[in-house]
């Protein structure tokens, strides 16, 4: 986050299957689950038909949502940051984490002396102050340790001030704020005094900096700062390095950090909002990208090492920021990263400062990146008095309808992408529902179903924000059902439901499993344990595939062996607990996992990103018969991970994609593929990616599964 108004930075411009399943197994898995329900008792009000399905399954965990969940920014230059109004509205929003002492001015922030040379602070706005409004919200703080000028002696002294003379317990400290942004790849807006700005010295300066703050105190969580994948300078390999900013920081130092910080603005061309809610479609592929790259540096050590979205907007400047799309992006934003796998999102800014005047959805839109209004001017043109709610704001309050720490996140799917669906299953048996309609014009009708959750006959309690509300409003007595809702346009519905007495995890006498381990994992199997809970006849393994789960594997013990699993795919696992009654209790979280290619296959291939920019790349690809009989005519065949990547032109190949498939045939004077490995075919590509950029996880060669390079 740069200075004051915008987190931003110019971008530079860019440069040139799932488990086998049998019958029997889906044979089980429908004896095993509840009906798909799609219940709920009949309005006194005609509905209109449904033009959207939303299904809802309550034995597909997404993980638990944190204390630290919901949260905020917060910066020494806001003279409105400690305001008694902001922990009031910090508080009712459900907020749980504040982060301070503001973007890139934490690498210019000295703490003891609450100076920022070059910069300005607000009077009041010192540590002790912000940590008044930090308890009186009720949240915890996530402070940034000064990387850019500071050492780590000064942050250890900051922590000990914090935790040992204050006990004031702030647990969450990142190492800098943006530090890929301080010039080592040529666009820089961070402050670095660092002679040597590489990864490689913010790495070993990562060890220093938690070697001093947990000396102090070793309860510390200690952050690292990754670039969410493809966001510049992902990819990018400065002069000297290994490999890019994200490789060659997370090769040196899992073993000392508790958590990685990315940002992520939607960003593109078109600053509105209604373009960052769609891009927000690749923010889970970017999330799995950076969960990726974890588990490849610290292994099975990955789980202990936490994702926090520290920063999120729609964009670094520009319009559609205070106004109605921007609160239904934040909602939608807060919602999919906790879906994926982040204990914390903050949104950029509490107040922020205007930007250019615009007029959206019939309401000025103020160009202000805040959550609150800091009440000043863009020339004769006005916010409202300060700390009044802006539309995100709203949106990041609607999220708390759904659920509070330690309630289950679940699997909802939409049949329509301008709406989204996002479900809780709350520790006390209710289900909560939030829907957001994202088009402008027309009202979207809903029929919900669920599997996993009976709906008791009982009226659902609906919340609604949309057009003509000044805050979330309780229209329960609208005639909504369990089984169909309608939101209005540009609007967003919170429906909670009780469940059917007897029905549900609360019936069972199993608790809960603990979240899946991959022991081991080969090209076609991957052995699973977990640990075991009270009251438990058995276990059931389920993958996931979108809201849908089927029964995969099945013990009366503590681990199981997924047998039949394709090369190179990917499958997220749910444990339940079966009581000996059958009845199941909640799922563990999820474990996601990837098979590997066969040792003794006959063929290698050698896939290798030369260079990269953020938004392409170039690749080399190196292909080897290792059969005892030559190959000649050969294709290669892969698919990408994620639909944002395309061969955009190659060389001593012809190149052609259908969808995520790429296949590759050899030019027409190719000579054969020798036996035994003894020639070697290579061709490369220039390669678009628009999102995250993971290597293609199987190749085959004239259809045969191959290994690694």
């Amino acid at each position: 986050m740069a200075l004051l108004h915008r987190p931003g930075r110019p971008a530079p411009t860019g440069h040139p299957r799932r488990l086998a399943r049998t019958a029997a197994a889906l044979a089980a898995t429908l004896a095993l689950l509840p009906p798909l329900v799609a219940a709920g008792g009949a309005s006194a009000q005609e509905v209109p038909a449904a033009d959207v399905d939303v299904h809802v399954n309550t034995q597909a965990a997404l993980g638990r949502l944190s204390d630290t969940a919901r949260g905020v920014n917060a910066a020494v230059w806001d003279s409105h940051m400690n305001d008694p109004e902001v922990a009031a509205l910090m508080k009712t929003a459900d907020v749980g984490a504040m982060r301070y002492p503001g973007g890139s001015y934490a690498d210019i922030y000295h703490w003891e002396t609450h100076t920022a040379p070059g910069g300005y602070v607000a009077p009041g706005t010192g540590f002790d102050a912000f940590m008044g409004t930090v308890r009186a919200t009720g949240a915890q703080p996530i402070l940034i340790a000064n990387y850019g000028s500071g050492t780590p002696e000064e942050a250890a002294g900051w922590v000990r001030y914090a935790n040992v003379t204050k006990n004031y317990g702030a647990k969450y400290w990142e190492i800098g704020n943006e530090i890929y942004g301080n010039g080592h790849y040529g666009s820089g807006w961070e402050h670095d005094d660092h002679a040597d700005k590489s990864p490689r010295e913010y790495a070993r300066q990562v060890r220093a900096y938690a070697a001093a703050m947990k000396a102090v105190d070793p309860t510390v969580k200690i952050g690292a700062v990754l670039t969410a994948p493809g966001n510049w300078p992902d990819g990018i390999t400065g002069e000297g390095d290994p490999g890019d900013w994200n490789h060659t920081v997370l090769s040196q130092v899992t073993d000392v950090i508790d958590f990685v910080t990315v940002h992520w603005y939607a960003g593109g061309s078109d600053t509105s909002a209604d373009t960052a809610m769609s891009r927000l479609t690749r923010l889970p592929g970017e999330l799995r990208e950076v969960r990726a790259q974890i588990d490849r540096y610290a292994g099975a050590d990955s789980p202990r090492i936490g994702i926090a979205l520290t920063e999120v907007n729609t964009n670094t400047g520009g319009a559609q920021l205070t106004a109605r799309p921007n609160g239904l992006f934040a909602a939608d934003a807060f919602m999919t990263a906790l879906e994926n796998g982040v204990f914390n999102v903050d949104w950029w800014n509490t107040h922020n400062g205007p930007g250019a005047i615009t007029t959206v959805d019939g309401e000025t839109d103020y160009g202000d990146m805040g959550m609150l209004a800091s009440g000043s001017c863009t020339g004769d043109v006005c916010q409202p008095a300060p700390n009044t709610p802006f539309h995100p704001y709203y949106g990041m309050k609607m999220t708390g309808e759904l659920g509070t720490a330690g309630d289950t996140m679940v699997a909802a799917a939409s049949s329509a992408q301008d709406l989204s669906a996002h479900a809780v299953h709350r520790r006390d048996g209710r289900l909560s529902v939030l829907l957001i309609n994202k088009n402008p014009d027309a009202a979207r009708t809903v029929d919900l179903a669920y599997a996993g959750f009976s709906p008791s006959a009982a009226a659902p309690e609906v919340s609604r924000y949309a057009r003509g509300d000044s805050d979330i409003t309780d229209v329960t007595d609208s005639g909504a059902s369990a089984s169909r809702v309608t939101v209005p346009p540009y609007g967003m519905i919170a429906v909670t439901l009780t469940s059917k007495s007897g029905t549900g995890p609360g019936a069972s006498a199993a608790g809960i499993p603990g979240t899946p381990r991959l022991e081991a994992v080969t090209d076609t199997t991957a052995r699973l344990s977990w640990a075991g809970t009270t009251g438990a006849a058995r276990y059931l393994v389920q993958e996931r595939d979108s809201a849908h789960t089927y029964l995969v594997g099945e013990t009366t013990g503590t681990s199981v062996t997924l047998r039949n699993l394709p090369p190179g795919s990917t499958h997220t696992v749910n444990v339940l607990a079966a009581d000996s009654a059958g009845r199941l209790a909640a799922p563990s979280d999820p474990l996601t996992f990837t098979t590997g290619t066969p040792a003794d296959a006959a063929c290698t291939v050698d896939y290798h990103r030369d260079t990269s920019w953020g938004n392409g790349f170039v690749a080399t690809v190196s292909v080897r018969n290792l059969s005892d009989t030559p190959i000649t005519g050969w294709t290669v065949d892969w698919d990408w991970p994620t639909d944002g990547q395309s061969v955009s032109s190659g060389w001593n190949a012809t190149f052609h994609q259908s969808g995520r498939h790429v296949r590759v045939t050899a030019p027409e004077n190719a000579g054969p593929l020798a036996p035994d490995g003894t020639s070697t075919a290579s061709f490369g590509f220039v390669g678009a990616n628009d999102g995250p950029n993971p290597d293609p996880t199987v190749f085959r060669l004239n259809g045969a599964v191959c290994a690694g390079g």
